[in-house]
């Protein structure tokens, strides 16, 4: 477990901060920018819990699953905050494994959902809005974590496991508003203000 006694430090009042293994750098090199957005899923994803806790067995299981793609989102910036030459074996990280489940878990919730046949609007009530909110979240997340990677050793996985992660953020809101019985709003190209 990692320990934190002491909150402020004040050596990042200069603008900088301490990668895993010492190194210095801004606050906004692009690995900061990667791991940054990535605690920035995590905490879109933390704002669901109120919207699913106590609702039901459904609502229940999948507050469940989110604290599980919570605590990868974790090792994922911890690994995205560490420089590949202070990276050691057997560090926790996404694998393989976990984007195979996410797949699954997309094809389960998926099944028991109406066939889209338009884009939707996000919305759908407050727990599928949420899911939304952090879908874009970690689509941009996914876009720091590439850009990463054109300058510095990034893990393949990292990528392939938060696209995934951002589709099965879409299902999931999609299943929250089927299973809270709200209605999803279909985009219509086109539509103006009023109409």
């Amino acid at each position: 477990m990692v320990r934190l006694n002491r909150i402020y430090t004040r050596t990042g009042d200069d603008g900088t901060t301490a990668l895993v293994g010492g190194d210095r750098v801004p606050k906004d090199d692009p690995r900061v920018e990667a791991y940054g957005t990535v605690d920035e899923l995590n905490a879109a994803l933390g704002a669901l819990h109120p919207h699913l806790a106590g609702r039901g067995d459904a609502f229940d299981d999948m507050l469940r699953r989110v604290i599980g793609v919570q605590q990868l989102l974790f090792d994922l910036g911890a690994t995205l905050a560490t420089p590949q030459e202070h990276r050691r074996t057997g560090a926790p990280a996404a694998t393989a494994e976990d984007v195979r489940w996410l797949e699954a878990d997309i094809d389960r919730m998926n099944e028991a959902l109406p066939e889209l046949q338009s884009f939707i609007l996000p919305g759908g009530g407050a727990a599928s809005a949420r899911m939304h909110v952090a879908r874009t979240v970690c689509r941009r997340a996914e876009r720091k974590v590439l850009r990463l990677s054109r300058s510095e050793a990034v893990d393949p996985l990292a990528l392939r496991f938060l696209n995934r992660l951002s589709d099965w953020l879409f299902v999931a809101g999609r299943w929250a508003a089927a299973e809270a019985g709200e209605t999803e709003v279909l985009w219509v190209p086109g539509r103006r203000l009023g109409g």
